[in-house]
């Protein structure tokens, strides 16, 4: 028998540490949505070996899966006391028009400290812009800072008009979510939200709030919600701790596309 064979051919840029390097991805990703779909809790400990067989992968993949996860913020490892889950990161859908407490149902205790609520005379030409309305007429500013469970997550400030803001001054807004309030205290109803995602770093102000370092990580929403009849209602920004909150969505492809 020939037990020749041919000489194998190793592609460009492909080396020793290759293969290992994307199986360790691949395994964090799945121990990711393990961790962010609520199988493994906060100050759950990740044994290695056990990962190792789970997935049927090298300790050295799970080792740098678990440095990558590290660095996402979703576990810690210590010195004598092995790897463990930190805080869950909070799920917001972006597939459906909801309050940031009403997606958090479930997940904690969530408060608000008010910060800020305001008449504004006259509203800066940007967020008049966004509401479709004059400067001139002014608006109500709200600004509260979110808290799930003592731990601060988000600081959101909202901008509306006055006829539908100013019942909201003398409302809830330490316990209930500004939509409610919208549609209890202002009883309009919400049709739709126009919503655009920034990353973005955390400055002096927003990290001492939110409990970050300068130049931590956060996600800056901008949100446009508008009543059933389209008019603007809301004009939002949320800046929320990127460690402590993942935003999901259900998309459908639409089939059209594929017969062009």
């Amino acid at each position: 028998m020939d037990r020749r064979t041919t000489p194998r051919t190793i592609p460009p840029g492909w080396t020793s540490a290759h293969p290992r390097q994307v199986r360790a991805r691949e395994v964090a990703e799945r121990l990711r949505e393990l961790i962010l779909g609520g199988e493994f809790g906060a100050g759950d400990r990740l044994d290695e070996a056990a990962l190792s067989a789970r997935f049927t992968a090298s300790r050295n993949s799970v080792r740098e899966a678990l440095d990558l996860l590290r660095r996402e913020g979703l576990i810690e490892r210590r010195r004598g006391a092995g790897t463990t889950v930190t805080a869950p990161k909070y799920g917001h859908g972006l597939d459906r028009l909801e309050g940031l407490a009403e997606s958090l149902a479930g997940h904690g205790t969530v408060r608000n400290r008010v910060l800020g609520a305001e008449r504004l005379v006259e509203l800066p030409a940007d967020v008049a812009a966004r509401l479709e309305i004059d400067p001139a007429e002014g608006g109500i500013r709200l600004e509260r800072l979110r808290f799930v469970d003592d731990e601060p997550l988000s600081l959101d400030v909202s901008y509306l008009p006055v006829g539908i803001g100013e019942p909201l001054l003398s409302a809830d807004l330490a316990g209930t979510d500004v939509f409610a309030l919208i549609e209890e205290a202002s009883g309009v109803a919400l049709g739709r939200a126009e919503i655009v995602v920034h990353a973005a770093t955390a400055g002096p102000d927003v990290a001492g709030l939110l409990g970050l370092d300068v130049g931590d990580a956060i996600f800056a929403i901008d949100r446009l919600t508008r009543g059933a009849d389209g008019r603007p209602v809301d004009a939002e920004v949320l800046r929320i701790r990127a460690d402590r909150f993942a935003l999901r969505a259900v998309v459908h492809r639409d089939r059209r596309l594929g017969s062009e």
